[in-house]
């Protein structure tokens, strides 16, 4: 049974591997904090383990494109669910679900709204119409927002610069990584041969590592043309991909893909995946030439597993990298220069390692979820303080 102390919180995303991948152990900590935590989200195959895991999920189907039809479904079944359940915080998850999300919470009268920008979907080259879409969604969003927080610092500034938030409404958050999990220490030798064994990758091989939905803008193109002059030079150098297919997604696309680059014998697809920590120490370098982040949650972890990083200098990755210290950014879209960052990484493995220290070291004391996540509890006592106990 519930009790009267409790506040009760309702965190929504557009889709489950949201909730279990991005947001399950946040979602956690705030139950341990005493919070009465729940989630909605879309159907999904996730939903029993996050139920599993201690967090009731109601299910409301949401698209993660424009659909009208089922936006306005559903924005009408979340109101009604809003104003049955009553909870005392509403925290929204990316653009669709912050847009639905924060909308029927402030028709429900929900005393809490937050939403957490988990980076912007528009950049400086965005198409000019899809820029000023998500500007004005954005706008909505954070007006109806009691409290907007961002995992970067460059989108703080965006905010004020595109009038989305002011510093009274939009603060600071930061990327998080479990820092006890991906940690090198839990891998032995013989851990890592019989995982490559597993994966049939051969001892010795130079594996280059990407972790990354397969949707064009995360940069797998120009990794791809990069990789026919990495394997010029180490002709059995291999690239792992970690990642889930979107065949929904206009610039979706299969692995077949790569045959097109001639480098189909040095990759390795292995889709969808649930043992990614354990992936990483088979990998020399890790990169995500992506055209937009919001921190890049998988360059901490690999980070945090003392890889060395190339990734592309755009908001969200320069935050998560140090340029000469923790790895190498590289102009996005710019396939040569992505390969003499991998080839340079490949030739000079103690340079790299260093890097990859560096990393780790970086990823303990900025983004260490144990201390980013108290700066949520911080602002939930705020704001039960000044809103609920009035």
């Amino acid at each position: 049974m519930k009790e009267k102390s409790q506040t009760k919180v309702f965190h929504i995303a557009t889709a489950d591997i949201a909730l279990r991948f991005l947001l399950l152990n946040q979602l956690l900590f705030l139950k341990n904090k005493g919070y009465d935590v729940s989630a909605v989200c879309s159907f999904g195959p996730w939903v029993f383990e996050m139920e599993q895991s201690g967090i009731r999920v109601k299910q409301i189907s949401m698209t993660r494109r424009i659909t009208p039809l089922q936006d306005f479904t559903a924005f009408i079944r979340l109101i009604k669910y809003l104003r049955e359940q009553k909870p005392d915080v509403v925290h929204t998850h990316t653009p669709k679900a912050g847009f639905l999300g924060t909308l029927a919470a402030r028709l429900a009268r929900v005393p809490i709204i937050i939403h957490t920008n988990h980076g912007f979907y528009f950049h400086e080259h965005s198409p000019w119409l899809h820029k000023q879409i998500f500007i004005w969604m954005e706008r909505i969003i954070a007006w109806n927002a009691h409290l907007v927080l961002s995992v970067n610092k460059e989108d703080i500034v965006t905010a004020g610069e595109k009038h989305i938030a002011g510093p009274n409404k939009i603060k600071y958050f930061g990327g998080w990584v479990n820092i006890d999990k991906y940690s090198m220490n839990r891998f032995s030798k013989e851990f890592v041969i019989n995982k490559r064994k597993e994966l049939g990758i051969p001892y010795g091989v130079p594996v280059i590592g990407v972790v990354a939905r397969l949707v064009r803008e995360k940069g797998y193109f120009e990794l791809f043309e990069a990789m026919r002059m990495v394997v010029a030079k180490f002709p059995n150098a291999l690239l792992v991909s970690v990642g889930f297919v979107e065949p929904e997604k206009k610039d979706g696309f299969l692995p077949e893909i790569a045959r097109k680059y001639g480098i189909w014998k040095n990759t390795l697809f292995l889709g969808e995946r649930t043992d990614v920590d354990e992936i990483f120490p088979l990998m020399d370098v890790f990169t995500l030439p992506s055209w937009r982040e919001g921190i890049g949650t998988s360059i901490l972890e690999a980070s945090a597993m003392e890889l060395p990083i190339v990734a592309t200098n755009v908001r969200g990755c320069r935050e998560a990298v140090d340029d000469g210290i923790t790895g190498k950014l590289v102009p996005h879209k710019n396939g040569d220069m992505l390969a003499e960052a991998l080839i340079w990484m490949l030739e000079n493995p103690k340079e790299a390692k260093s890097m990859g220290q560096a990393g780790r070291r970086k990823m303990e004391i900025e983004f260490d979820e144990r201390f980013v996540f108290e700066r949520l509890d911080v602002e939930y006592k705020r704001l039960v303080q000044t809103k609920l106990k009035k």
